[in-house]
């Protein structure tokens, strides 16, 4: 099997990180490949985020915690989060982000660091608190989240991956 076909069948997801901080170098790497993610008619409507600051990550786990309705951390303990936002006013916007959050996830795999989706970007970030946040980042309110890539060290062996359901492929 080729690296990459190897890359998108062993990645999984990581539930439980390390406080060891992706070096910069690697993260820079898969940054890139989300800079490089196909969009509709190329016009790269996505901007990424990057939090390593501690503080500012837990501000945002706990905002994340309060659209599901309680107090976790959302964020596992991950030192990195990548935060995806889409323009809105693009047709393919939600489409357009969440190919960036694929390739940053696989790209971060074939590099040895872990990642995970966490979902609820979008209601995170129209909030107040999430607004303003964006305003201090320079972003406008025609973004919306599309999700959180979480990123670092696992510390805990890889999840083994779950069954492949029948019928996934139908061949017309």
């Amino acid at each position: 099997m080729n690296e990459t076909l190897k890359v998108l069948t062993e990645r999984r997801s990581v539930r439980s990180y390390k406080d060891a901080q992706v070096p910069e170098e690697t993260l820079q790497q898969i940054l890139t490949a989300g800079e490089y993610a196909p969009s509709g008619m190329g016009m790269q409507p996505v901007v990424m985020a990057v939090v390593q600051d501690k503080e500012t990550i837990r501000q945002l786990s706990r905002m994340n915690a309060a659209v599901m309705g309680n107090d976790s951390d959302p964020f596992y303990g991950a030192p990195t989060v990548v935060v995806v936002f889409a323009d809105s006013r693009r047709g393919t916007c939600v489409e357009d982000g969440s190919l960036v959050m694929g390739n940053l996830m696989n790209a971060a795999f074939s590099l040895g660091v872990d990642s995970c989706w966490i979902h609820r970007a979008r209601e995170v970030f129209q909030t107040e608190e999430g607004k303003a946040l964006m305003k201090k980042w320079g972003l406008g309110e025609e973004y919306i989240g599309i999700g959180n890539c979480i990123l670092g060290y696992g510390d805990k062996p890889l999840p083994q991956a779950k069954p492949r359901k029948e019928g996934f492929v139908i061949r017309a």
